[in-house]
C-alpha cells in the first residue's frame, strides 16, 4: 500500500532501533553473530536478552535466532534465569589461539605500543626464586635512559615498582600491598637506582594466570607521578587488546607453593 494522509510511510523501518542513538546492528548475519559475543567482557559476563539487543542493536526475535546457534556451536551459555553468557567452545578456541602464539609474540606488540606512547623503557619480568628476570623488554629512543637488557637478573630484596608486583603476587610480602590492593599498580622513585621512577603493573593471560610484572620505567625528573598514572593506564588498554588483564580476576588466590 502507498503512502498516504491516513496511512504515512513509517519513519522505522521493520526490525531497525527507534532510538537514533541505538547501535546500529551488522547487516551479515555472520557479523551479527560475532557482535553478541563481542558485548560480553570481565565486568559483564552475564547478560539478559534485553541487554544484549540494547547492546546490538538487533531485536530480540533476530536475537533468539542467532543465540540459538551459538548455544548449539557451545559458544554460548543461557542460564536457567535466562541471562547468558559466554560459552565453554570460546575456551577452546582461546587454547588453540595460546598454542598459535608464544607469549613473547603476544607480549611484544604491548611493550613497543607502551614504549611508543609513554615514551620510555618498558620491560616484562617474571619470579625466579628470590630474583627477577627480564624476559622482553622495548628500550627508549631518548638519549637519557634507563637501559634493561633481556635476561637480566635482579634481586627481588633490591625494590623496583616490579619487585613489589611479583611479590604481591607470588605470596611474599611487600611494603606496598596497600597500594597494589586499591590501585592496581606499584609506583616508586630512586628506590632501587638513583633518579629513576617506575610503575609496574600485574599480567594475567586470558584463564586468569598470573604471569608476571610489566614496568614503565623513566628519568624521575621528566616521569612524574602524573605521567606514571598515565603509564599505568595505558599498560592496561594495551594489554587488555592483546587479550590480557592487569587485575586477578574474581576470586583469584595466590597458587599454593
Amino acid at each position: 500500500m502507498k503512502p498516504s494522509k491516513n496511512h504515512p510511510a513509517p519513519s522505522v523501518l521493520p526490525g531497525e532501533p527507534a532510538d537514533a542513538s541505538a547501535p546500529k546492528p551488522p547487516a551479515g548475519v555472520l557479523e551479527r553473530g560475532l557482535s553478541i559475543l563481542e558485548c560480553f567482557r570481565e565486568d559483564r559476563l552475564r547478560m539478559s536478552l534485553r541487554e544484549l539487543a540494547e547492546c546490538t542493536g538487533l531485536d530480540k526475535a533476530t536475537l533468539l535466532r542467532l543465540l540459538g546457534v551459538l548455544q548449539r556451536a557451545r559458544m554460548v551459555h543461557r542460564f536457567d534465569s535466562g541471562s547468558y553468557a559466554p560459552g565453554p567452545a570460546l575456551l577452546h578456541m582461546g587454547m588453540l589461539y595460546r598454542s598459535t602464539f608464544d607469549l613473547g609474540t603476544r607480549l611484544q606488540p604491548v611493550l613497543h605500543a607502551v614504549m611508543q606512547q609513554t615514551g620510555e623503557t618498558v620491560a616484562f619480568y617474571i619470579r625466579s626464586g628470590d630474583d627477577r628476570v627480564c624476559l622482553y623488554r622495548e628500550n627508549t629512543v631518548k638519549e637519557v635512559r634507563h637501559h634493561v637488557e633481556v635476561g637480566t637478573r635482579l634481586p627481588l630484596a633490591a625494590g623496583g615498582s616490579s619487585a613489589h608486583i611479583l611479590l604481591a603476587f607470588t605470596g611474599s610480602p611487600t611494603p606496598h600491598q596497600a597500594e597494589i590492593d586499591a590501585k592496581g599498580y606499584a609506583m616508586t622513585r630512586a628506590e632501587r637506582v638513583d633518579e629513576m621512577a617506575s610503575v609496574a603493573l600485574p599480567v594475567f593471560d586470558g584463564d586468569g594466570t598470573f604471569l608476571g610484572a610489566m614496568v614503565v620505567i623513566g628519568l624521575a625528573s621528566r616521569h612524574n607521578i602524573v605521567a606514571q598514572r598515565k603509564a599505568a593506564d595505558i599498560v592496561r588498554q594495551e594489554l587488555a587488546l592483546q587479550g590480557f588483564a592487569s587485575a586477578a580476576p574474581n576470586g583469584w588466590r595466590v597458587p599454593a607453593a
